[in-house]
């Protein structure tokens, strides 16, 4: 590794070994759930090469590869505040090495076994955004401006159609990698980490990206303090050799030795200025993944293995202008296509489903036009499978249909929205209702019989269950009245009654469910009157259960 200390990869042949790297593992998943697996090994960073099943962090950035220098620092270092030393190329922006401290610190506490080293996370941040284009970000950690990888288009890049409508690339046709460790779209949705505790998951936040990215490369059982393991881990990144021995020599690198230099100070590579953009890579031979062959082997004799002569540069491919769509291919506007009211009881499905459609500038339907659906305020209501954010695409009528939306137990309002466009983005939205759950049912607990001895109490208390559509509902409002008939009820001015707080007789009293819609109520006491008395329950939405209750003499013995 120390012969490829001297030299710096070239842009146009070893980085296109990176850049195909990232075609290759891009290629196999739009969306992965996971790291790519373990067991991948061999190298497969040519052009077009897909790895079964596998998929990567990182939608990969070709132009950060310089390698470090052959001088290592003067001193190593492990804190925040050590001075400026060594090598310019050891430092490393005060924010961003605060935030690979911090998720280091981070997995030694809920991924202790994974042994995740800083200096990985440095060295993968500066193969992928030269430290956030030399620590260009706020206070809070975010870039100053947004880092982006090239439109995975197909067109020297893998094709991945956008998967989150452009809300973290501002591309809502193909995705692109985002932020300072260049996360494509829809594994940040899987892997994203609230860092610095705002309560955001910002892949443009540094400590946002290295928090993800450490939990990222600890997937699994993986052990990073085992070589074999950190290779694997770095290949589930961006799936290239190149790529692997690029990151590696920055790692060895910073191991031995960093310090922190003020933000927006980092060296960035010298042919690049910190772009955020890099032309389609073009294929060259001689090599399996078309980069530069390698370093000589050191000798005893020359230990530093020297410096590898410069390979033949290469064409720039000629920059064609994308053509201009014509008004029947260009969003024009969004319109509300039928959507109803919007309301539900806690825990039901809407009965509406928000359905727009997309227009050209012509006004007619247009088709394949992504469709952003969000929810947005103080709610629990989620689309299928918990999401809040939904892309789906219009159909060949310009309509698109957001998926079914279940509310949560939070009751009171909140929005739907709906959003098409990039460059002129459109947004729709409604209100949406969640109504708490009315009972429809009271009915008693158990059966026993309800008697009691003239001048006695009741034995037995009476207990009800207030529910909707089987299910318990605490806080109902029920009246319990002593009544003279069941078919014109009037409050009994005689037999059986409760006792109000000053111990008065009563016949009427109106009470709460309490958890699961359970209610016990009061005890009832008898007069001297014998016979047979009614206590009839009811609710609010009118749902009701009698009970009998029996005033008589003890049997003679």
């Amino acid at each position: 590794m120390a012969a490829q200390f001297g030299r710096r990869l070239r842009r146009g042949a070893t980085t296109t070994a990176v850049a195909a790297a990232a075609v290759a593992a891009l290629s196999a998943s739009q969306a992965p759930a996971a790291p790519q697996s373990d067991s991948a090994a061999g190298d497969q960073t040519a052009a077009g090469a897909t790895p079964s099943g596998d998929s990567a962090a990182t939608g990969n950035s070709p132009y950060h590869t310089d390698l470090p220098p052959l001088n290592t620092p003067n001193k190593p270092g492990t804190s925040v505040n050590l001075p400026v030393t060594g090598s310019a190329e050891a430092g490393i922006p005060a924010s961003v090495l605060a935030a690979y401290k911090k998720a280091e610190q981070e997995l030694a506490g809920t991924d202790a076994a994974c042994r995740l080293p800083w200096q990985l996370l440095a060295a993968i941040g500066k193969v992928e955004s030269g430290q956030a284009r030399g620590g260009k970000v706020d206070a809070n950690g975010t870039t100053l401006s947004p880092i982006l990888g090239p439109a995975l288009n197909g067109q020297g890049f893998a094709l991945i159609k956008d998967t989150d409508g452009g809300a973290y690339d501002g591309d809502s046709t193909h995705d692109r990698a985002v932020g300072p460790m260049q996360f494509i779209p829809s594994t940040w949705a899987t892997w994203g980490q609230d860092g610095n505790g705002d309560g955001r998951k910002d892949p443009n936040n540094i400590h946002d990206a290295a928090l993800a990215a450490g939990r990222y490369l600890c997937a699994g059982t993986r052990d990073l303090s085992v070589a074999a393991d950190l290779d694997r881990a770095v290949l589930s990144y961006n799936h290239s050799t190149e790529y692997l021995r690029t990151v590696r020599s920055w790692f060895d690198y910073y191991k031995r030795g960093t310090h922190e230099v003020p933000d927006g100070t980092g060296v960035l590579p010298a042919d690049t200025g910190g772009s955020t953009a890099s032309p389609s890579p073009t294929p060259t031979t001689g090599t399996s993944g078309g980069g530069t062959s390698p370093s000589p082997t050191p000798s005893p004799s020359n230990p530093g293995g020297g410096t590898a002569p410069s390979p033949p540069p290469t064409t720039k491919p000629p920059t064609t202008k994308p053509p201009t769509p014509t008004p029947s291919e260009t969003f024009g506007s969004l319109e509300n296509a039928g959507t109803g009211t919007l309301t539900a009881t806690a825990g039901e499905a809407f009965g509406e489903r928000v359905t727009v459609r997309a227009k050209n500038t012509l006004g007619k339907p247009l088709a394949r036009t992504p469709v952003t659906f969000a929810l947005v305020g103080a709610t629990d209501a989620r689309f299928a499978d918990g999401k809040t954010t939904v892309t789906l695409t219009t159909a060949a009528d310009g309509t698109v249909t957001a998926p079914v939306l279940t509310a949560g137990e939070k009751t009171g309002t909140f929005k739907v929205t709906a959003v098409a466009g990039t460059t002129k983005p459109r947004a729709l939205s409604w209100t949406a209702t969640v109504t708490a759950r009315v009972a429809d049912t009271i009915a008693l607990t158990g059966d026993k019989a309800l008697t009691a001895a003239p001048g006695a109490e009741f034995a037995d208390r009476v207990e009800v269950r207030t529910t909707y559509k089987g299910t318990g509902v605490a806080d109902t409002a029920v009246t319990a009245t002593m009544i003279t008939d069941a078919e014109t009820p009037a409050e009994n001015d005689k037999g059986p009654y409760f006792k109000d707080a000053d111990g008065d007789p009563v016949r009427t009293l109106d009470l709460t469910t309490g958890a699961d819609g359970v209610l016990e109520l009061p005890k009832i006491y008898a007069d001297d009157t014998e016979g047979t008395y009614t206590l009839r329950l009811i609710t609010a939405s009118g749902a009701t259960v009698t009970v009998e209750l029996k005033v008589e003499a003890a049997p003679a013995a």
